[in-house]
């Protein structure tokens, strides 16, 4: 029986270390420079990835898709090391940034580096680390393809009037603001001690009761080091499914029943207690193309479609100037190798 239940877990064993192998075999290997392999579990897991988005399996073909994206990111990234061009931490720095400030576009006030960070996992499936180095590998790529058709980008053209004003009038029912209000919000974090955080928040709470003048003053203590809670402006919050779900059903409701300087109960958010006082309030709108196009900032309707439609031109070219790369990097067949008897899972 002894002998029986040995060889049981050794045949186990085994195939548990030609499954390991097997994600270790090479998918494809590129030879630009050195030799470098994608191997089965890096295409395993970005097709997972993939399919997580997708919320289906994908195809054989779609499959060889996502191996081809991953070979010519390489073979990118290689080129670009032979030829000396690099991106910063600074660069680096910028791009998230410029993200973080898209997100916080979209739901119209600053979101927080920890909403930020729970955004990209839930779209990307990726940790903060993870998408830091996912994009500094596409800024190396960006930035090569930059200075090697940099002609193609050239022909660039800012958008007419004209353009602007049909984009407008082909979408005007998309120009609408909904129902907006601006707060300033008191929040102590859970942090390790919640009953020690809901005894700080609930004296905070009583000291400031329903004056705007006292929450105000409470605020800006909260804004010193080591107040033992974070206080300041909100930012801008939409009356929409989209802040709903980043901020919770009970918050929004509770910030649009509130009336202007008014101050609300304490509420339980996803990183500590927090109540909070609206200092500004917007009806639903539908917009000109002269109106602000985002709250607390000068864009209007009409940059908003320029940038937009510059954009839109912008990724054409770069289209163009992808694939022409991609064939000069590609040429000669001696820059990768793919092993097909790998890939067929």
């Amino acid at each position: 029986m002894k002998r029986t239940v040995l060889f049981v877990i050794f045949v186990v064993f085994l195939a548990g270390l030609g499954f390991a192998q097997s994600d270790l075999q090479p998918a494809a290997i590129i030879n630009l420079i050195r030799s470098e392999p994608i191997t089965v579990k890096q295409l395993r897991t970005e097709v997972e990835r993939m399919e997580q988005g997708a919320q289906r399996p994908l195809t054989a073909d779609e499959r060889r898709q996502v191996l081809d994206v991953m070979i010519n990111e390489r073979l990118a990234i290689q080129a670009a090391e032979r030829d000396r061009v690099a991106v910063s931490e600074n660069d680096i720095n910028q791009q998230l940034q410029q993200f973080k400030a898209q997100l916080s576009q979209s739901v119209n006030r600053q979101v927080t580096d920890a909403e930020f960070a729970q955004a990209v996992r839930t779209q990307t499936g990726l940790d903060m680390n993870a998408f830091r180095e996912q994009a500094r590998r596409q800024l190396v790529v960006q930035k090569y393809l930059m200075s090697k058709k940099q002609n193609i980008f050239e022909g660039l053209r800012e958008p007419t009037e004209e353009e602007i004003l049909n984009v407008y009038n082909l979408s005007k029912s998309r120009f609408v603001r909904p129902e907006t209000v601006r707060f300033s919000m008191i929040q102590v974090a859970y942090g390790n001690d919640r009953v020690r955080a809901k005894e700080l928040a609930d004296r905070l709470f009583r000291e400031v009761g329903s004056s705007a003048a006292k929450f105000d003053e409470v605020a800006l203590r909260g804004q010193a080091a080591n107040s033992g809670y974070q206080a300041g402006d909100g930012g801008y919050l939409p009356r929409n499914l989209e802040a709903q779900q980043i901020v919770g059903l009970d918050f929004i409701n509770t910030a649009f029943s509130l009336k202007l300087e008014e101050v609300s109960k304490m509420m339980e958010g996803a990183m500590g207690f927090q109540f909070i006082k609206v200092t500004e309030a917007y009806a639903m709108k539908n917009l000109e193309l002269s109106d602000i196009f985002q709250l607390g900032t000068r864009v209007t309707v009409r940059d908003y479609i320029r940038q937009a439609l510059g954009q839109e031109k912008e990724q054409a070219l770069l289209a163009q100037a992808t694939e022409e790369l991609v064939t000069e990097l590609r040429a000669g067949g001696s820059s990768f190798q793919v092993f097909e008897n790998n890939i067929s899972w």
